[in-house]
């Protein structure tokens, strides 16, 4: 039966195989790039004419054929669509927006190593990724090549690592790790599986979503070499969850690679309770654990992607007591600054009466427990 990507590739790829559509580097080289790729294959709006023709060494426009045929043709504020076409609102700077929200910059010893929390390091390995988010909180250097997937960078940042015995969690992210080739993200993984105060690798990727062909049979092998590795991904909507992304996540889930996601709330995307439900219902299916849900990073062009914290807090109760425990992440905000992540929590707990603690449940009743 065909998908609907197989139906956009016939109509916009003619002269293209599905061998050639299932080569995640024939994706990358075929990306739509440019205002007269886009007008091929979509009914622009004036606004999206407009904000790609502006572009000037900002955020990169890139995506995949494969992501592309998710997205609507002609309706502008489709959820997928708004996540990946430019608008003229992302050139606006609302107050308290910063390029570098997280002072990540501030927290960055060496080149590429970003050391915010005592115990974990981020490494940032590449600024290339297979598409760009128009929210993302690296907007100010993806893309730009001030991260060159480079050996010689990588050993000064792994330097820092191995001198620095408190790290035992490394994030590899970037850019997108897994736009790198396996010989060299194999490099990296055996580097920092030799490091002993290393416990744990981690891998941020939106490529299950954006690029599920990266997932081949022999990258699925190599991960396995190198456990105890996660994958954190990046799913927004619930249309993202195809059959290809489901071939591609049984990949690594069957090589053992527990997945974790972290999905982003944006406004008029995924801030309703029915479809962040069925985004969080349908990971649990596809044995990724929700972990985090996001609240956006206030970085500069984002306020019309963000929405009021009591949203999030109203779609955490919407999750508590209606769907498994397991379907409903840990609402966060990351303080801006590089104050980390914090845990933003519907108020359960409602105060103390004659040495009974006052729970609210997720029905909205009071409930007494005797507190010792």
């Amino acid at each position: 039966m065909s998908t609907r990507s197989d139906l956009f590739r016939k109509q916009h790829f003619p002269t293209s195989s599905r061998r050639d559509w299932g080569d995640w580097q024939w994706q990358l080289r075929n990306r739509y790039r440019s205002l007269d790729q886009l007008e091929a294959a979509f009914e622009l709006s004036e606004d999206e004419r407009q904000a790609i023709r502006q572009r000037n060494g900002s955020l990169p426009l890139a995506i995949t054929p494969y992501y592309a045929s998710l997205l609507a043709t002609s309706d502008p504020h489709e959820p997928l669509r708004r996540t990946m076409i430019p608008s003229m609102r992302e050139y606006s700077r609302a107050p308290g927006e910063h390029d570098d929200p997280l002072g990540e910059e501030a927290h960055s010893p060496v080149h590429g190593i970003v050391h915010t929390y005592p115990a974990k390091a981020l490494f940032l390995v590449s600024d290339h990724c297979a598409t760009y988010c128009r929210y993302c909180t690296r907007s100010r250097i993806v893309g730009s090549g001030e991260i060159p997937a480079a050996i010689p960078q990588w050993e000064t940042a792994l330097d820092y690592i191995r001198s620095h015995p408190e790290i035992e969690d490394v994030l590899i992210s970037g850019g997108d790790p897994l736009t790198l080739t396996d010989d060299k993200l194999e490099w990296l993984l055996a580097q920092l599986h030799a490091i002993e105060h290393v416990r744990l690798i981690r891998i941020g990727t939106k490529t299950p979503a954006v690029l599920p062909q990266r997932f081949t049979p022999g990258l699925a092998r190599m991960l396995k070499r190198y456990h105890p590795l996660w994958i954190s991904v990046h799913f927004t909507h619930p249309r993202e969850l195809t059959p290809e992304v489901t071939r591609a996540v049984n990949r690594l889930t069957n090589a053992g690679i527990p997945l974790a996601n972290q999905t982003v709330l944006l406004a008029g995307i995924n801030d309703d309770p029915a479809t962040m439900r069925a985004l969080m219902d349908g990971l649990v299916r596809l044995r990724i654990r929700p972990y985090y849900l996001h609240q956006c990073d206030a970085v500069t062009g984002s306020s019309h992607f963000r929405t009021p914290v009591d949203r999030g807090l109203e779609i955490i109760r919407s999750l508590h007591g209606f769907t498994t425990g397991y379907a409903v992440p840990t609402y966060m905000i990351d303080a801006p600054g590089g104050g980390g992540k914090v845990p933003i929590m519907p108020e359960y707990v409602v105060g103390r009466e004659n040495g009974n603690l006052l729970l609210r449940n997720y029905r909205g009743e009071i409930y007494r427990y005797p507190d010792l």
